[in-house]
């Protein structure tokens, strides 16, 4: 099993930043892609970014050139680094691990954090 642990989520001004960490635990062979994604009130879940082990980078449109995705893979945690923030960002952030091998012959598996909330006001 993983657990994914998010933190560095509240309350910023417009304009502002704020740095998301997610720290993977647990035993498992390989993580091959972090994301992060969010979900505002009466909206879907979105991607906003995503980095695989080998440091290839896809982001959301609405984010591009303000927020950066960074992983650490000595340490399992990826980052999300969000800059000029609007309040068009508010949302609860999810922390989200893809192709995770348990083993090395173990199937695909996907987790999920339990959200951090991000909140752009004034």
């Amino acid at each position: 099993q993983v657990q994914l642990v998010e933190s560095g989520g509240g309350l910023v001004q417009p304009g502002g930043s704020l740095r998301l960490s997610c720290a993977a635990s647990g035993t498992f062979f390989s993580i091959s892609i972090m994301a992060w994604y969010r979900q505002a009130p009466g909206k879907q879940r979105e991607l906003v970014a995503s980095i695989t082990e080998g440091g290839s980078t896809t982001y959301a449109d609405s984010v591009k050139g303000r927020f950066t995705v960074s992983r650490d893979n000595a340490k399992d945690t990826v980052y999300l680094q969000m800059n000029s923030l609007k309040p068009e960002d508010t949302a609860i952030y999810y922390c989200n691990a893809a192709r995770v091998r348990l083993t090395i012959i173990g199937s695909f598996r996907e987790y999920w954090g339990q959200g951090t909330q991000v909140t752009v006001s004034s």
